[in-house]
């Protein structure tokens, strides 16, 4: 099931990142499949090239895939993206926000 315009956004609690702390800002959530791929860089290289206007309107950008940590580190640090990344390795996230298919 698919979060509806108006429902709470399920909370994200993955060790010292915690959705929540977050209110007040507006947050970019963007899933996907696997770090290191084309796609996915593409995506994640388009948001780091984009993260002054997002800070500027007071928006956080967090990635979020079933990599491990280290790899979403080694991810982020390869190509200089300034966001946070959470894991969600049994894709429960993802399916709490209805996009894991």
């Amino acid at each position: 099931m698919s979060l509806q315009a108006g429902d709470r956004a399920p909370e994200i609690k993955v060790g010292s990142f915690q959705l929540s702390k977050l209110k007040g800002k507006t947050v970019v959530l963007f899933f996907f499949p696997k770090a290191d791929t084309p796609g996915c860089t593409k995506e994640s290289c388009e948001f780091r090239d984009s993260s002054k206007k997002f800070a500027k309107k007071n928006a956080e950008i967090v990635g979020l895939s079933p990599d491990k940590p280290e790899a979403q580190a080694k991810f982020a640090e390869k190509y200089g993206l300034p966001y946070t990344f959470v894991p969600d390795p049994d894709h429960k996230i993802a399916e709490a926000y209805g996009v894991w298919k």
